[in-house]
């Protein structure tokens, strides 16, 4: 018997069929004698048409009405999969967001949970019945209804989890867990047994779209076992931990993460006095325009190079604003490049392993790619090249650090 904590995404939940096998699947749990609390988001493709309807009444919608709006997605499918719980003779209850008190602030559109009420959940828990909670939402002081942003359901689950000390939250999605790197890319990747908070925080953010960054960064600060699994498969997934690999030293990499949708911008030959790079910085910080590398190059006769990425999307703005700003830094050109990519070797063996970035940089070099900025932190080395060699650097380095080779211990076929 276990406290389990599942979450259901969108696809999970993405026809009346789905929710009946998500129902069929609870059931097994419960058979088995397990207490089960159920996260879910809205049926796929549901969040979008409600955003769409708010744009064709008005372009900027009313932050406060939106939340109102897109948290109905997810009543509809608490409601039914009870429906479906209940045809199969399992007592079970729904619960809005702020139904269950989930506590956020007044962010409207990307709120933080502040607290969980989870004393009605316990009671209906002894009760024995499954607990249905729609993912993505909460209530703030004043009873306003808020939502945590895309992906918020990972974070539901994963807070719930912590609330109520679960002994597993389980995150149901449309792959079977986390793999070296993407299969549509490398045909060789191999899923993962376990994998580190850290390494898994690293990889969301560095592209891999599996799980929200919120929710690793919830998961590891209370210490909640996460496991990415299959709703269309039975199977073990990946159990995202505190520790990596059993019974075997730690491969110095465990995946390789990749994103397309980074832009570069670079203004060239700004005084190289102090406090130029906050003057260039700021302004872009204060257009809400995310900054990721950031490189400096040595001076030259008082003058340097300063190179810097942003989101793709934000590219044009970002230029433009440092096309304006140009002849007051200072700057004798701007120039930009929105076809490169970002690829990343990332890996908590990397603290005990020495030569990883060299054996990265020479398997690029072996494929005659070129390597336009580098970025490291203790568990990861990201490069920014160019796009059309994208697939090539990953399957390269996949290949170089033998992330298919079973005698890593991380992986299975």
């Amino acid at each position: 018997m276990a406290l389990l904590v599942q979450k259901y995404g969108g696809t999970s939940v993405g026809s009346v069929e789905r929710i009946e096998a998500v129902a069929d699947r609870v059931q097994k749990h419960k058979e088995k004698g397990d207490d089960i609390v159920v996260a879910v988001s809205a049926m796929s493709g549901e969040t979008n048409r409600l955003i769409a309807l708010a744009k064709a009444i008005q372009e900027e919608p009313d932050p406060r009405e939106m939340d109102v709006l897109v948290s109905t997605g997810e009543q509809v499918t608490i409601a039914l999969l009870c429906m479906a719980l209940k045809k199969r003779g399992i007592d079970a209850r729904s619960y809005t967001g702020a139904q269950v008190r989930i506590e956020t602030d007044s962010s409207f559109g990307k709120a933080r949970i502040q607290s969980i009420d989870t004393e009605g959940m316990r009671a209906d828990l002894d009760k024995g019945r499954v607990v249905v909670v729609a993912g993505f939402q909460g209530a703030d002081a004043e009873g306003n209804i808020t939502t945590l942003g895309r992906g918020g359901s990972d974070t539901t689950g994963v807070a719930l989890a912590a609330a109520l000390k679960a002994d597993e939250c389980q995150i149901y999605t449309d792959v079977d867990g986390v793999y070296t790197t993407d299969p549509r890319v490398v045909d060789s990747a191999r899923r993962l047994k376990k994998i580190t908070f850290e390494e898994m925080l690293e990889m969301a953010s560095l592209g891999s779209k599996i799980l929200q960054i919120r929710s690793v960064e919830f998961a590891g600060k209370y210490q909640v076992p996460l496991r990415v699994l299959s709703s269309f498969e039975d199977g073990e997934g990946t159990l995202i931990t505190t520790e990596g690999s059993e019974g075997m030293e730690q491969p110095a990499v465990s995946g390789i993460a990749f994103n397309r949708d980074e832009a570069k911008l670079t203004l060239k030959g700004v005084p190289d006095i102090p406090g130029i790079a906050s003057r260039i910085l700021v302004p872009v910080s204060d257009a809400n325009i995310e900054v990721d590398m950031i490189v400096q190059n040595v001076s030259a006769d008082g003058t340097t190079d300063f190179t810097f990425t942003v989101h793709r999307n934000e590219f044009n703005k970002a230029l433009e604003l440092l096309e304006n700003v140009k002849d007051e830094l200072g700057a004798r050109d701007v120039i930009g490049d929105a076809k490169i990519a970002k690829v990343s070797i990332v890996g908590v063996g990397m603290r005990s392993h020495a030569g990883v970035a060299s054996m990265m940089f020479k398997a690029l070099a072996e494929e005659s790619i070129n390597i336009q900025l580098i970025s490291t932190s203790e568990i990861k080395v990201s490069v920014i090249i160019d796009e059309k060699y994208m697939e090539l650097a990953v399957r390269a380095l996949h290949s170089a650090f033998k992330l298919s080779d079973k005698a890593h211990g991380i992986s299975e076929a």
